[in-house]
């Protein structure tokens, strides 16, 4: 394990960077000018894909629904990086004792692979306009649910229980909203692991509609520049790619923060075990 130390300074980088989450805010004001004029000429069946959204959202958080994604190719990963006498016993209990530093490698490659196939299926739903954007809201979201998943598992946690469904809803949610959600999420995420919390965690489950709302707003800019064929096909490629590239990062960096938490209570308390017993 990790000295305090060494884990106080990766907690420091993961601080600078949710500090650096505010200078979006002016961006994303500007950004929500044109919606309310874009709700008005959206396609009756594109508002359709997006209620679909909000019933497979539901789905995700009671039961996994479709998008639960396969643990053994992330095992693999942590294999080929370890020692050849764990390599056949990796789990996500091996992957939550692994170094840090391991943990963050396998999270950069994901997010680098996941954000080159939202590239391509963004330019793939971009050729045929608005009409292809129907089918591009449930692949992205399902890719952003997915690559969250995969996050989760890389720094040893387990996403197919419910408590970390809602996690990686509240990192979706936290990659998608302005300064001030982002602060409220932080705060809510700061508190997570606590057992006193735990309790107005799970009944935040009643607050995910909130994630399918910022998300059909940000499909904003989709239904605006990949209305013309073909010209979506830019768009589409890179609105896909930064999406997946932000959620990603959102995870990669909270749940860093979460894995780094809870090791320094496990170095602090056992100090303090230490510290009760009486010298030989």
């Amino acid at each position: 394990m990790e000295s305090k130390e060494s884990l106080i300074q990766s907690l420091k980088e993961v601080e600078a960077w949710e500090k650096g989450q505010n200078d979006l805010w002016f961006w994303e004001k500007l950004g929500r000018l044109p919606f309310v004029l874009l709700d008005r000429i959206t396609p009756a069946f594109v508002r359709e894909k997006l209620g679909l959204a909000v019933d497979e959202m539901t789905a995700f958080l009671e039961t996994g629904g479709t998008y639960l994604v396969q643990d053994e190719p992330i095992y693999n990963r942590f294999r080929k990086r370890m020692k050849e006498g764990s390599s056949s016993n990796i789990g996500v209990d091996e992957i939550a004792a692994a170094p840090l530093s391991l943990m963050n490698e396998v999270a950069m490659e994901l997010r680098e692979s996941r954000a080159t196939f939202a590239t391509v299926q963004g330019a793939t739903t971009g050729i045929g306009g608005i009409f292809t954007l129907a089918l591009d809201i449930p692949l992205l979201i399902g890719t952003s649910l997915k690559v969250l998943q995969e996050m989760s598992l890389s720094y040893g946690y387990r996403p197919e229980e419910k408590k970390e469904r809602l996690f990686v809803v509240k990192c979706l949610q936290f990659a998608s909203s302005d300064i001030v959600g982002k602060k409220a999420i932080l705060a809510e995420l700061s508190h997570f692991d606590d057992p006193h919390a735990q309790k107005d965690v799970i009944a935040q489950l009643q607050g995910w509609r909130e994630v399918v709302v910022t998300y059909t707003e940000n499909f904003g800019w989709k239904k605006l520049f990949q209305m013309v064929p073909i010209a979506g096909i830019l768009f589409g490629a890179y609105l896909n790619r930064s999406t997946v590239q932000d959620v990603a990062e959102a995870g990669m960096m909270l749940y860093r923060k979460r894995r780094i938490l809870e090791r320094m209570r496990e170095i602090d308390q056992r100090d303090r075990i230490n510290s009760t017993i009486p010298p030989q």
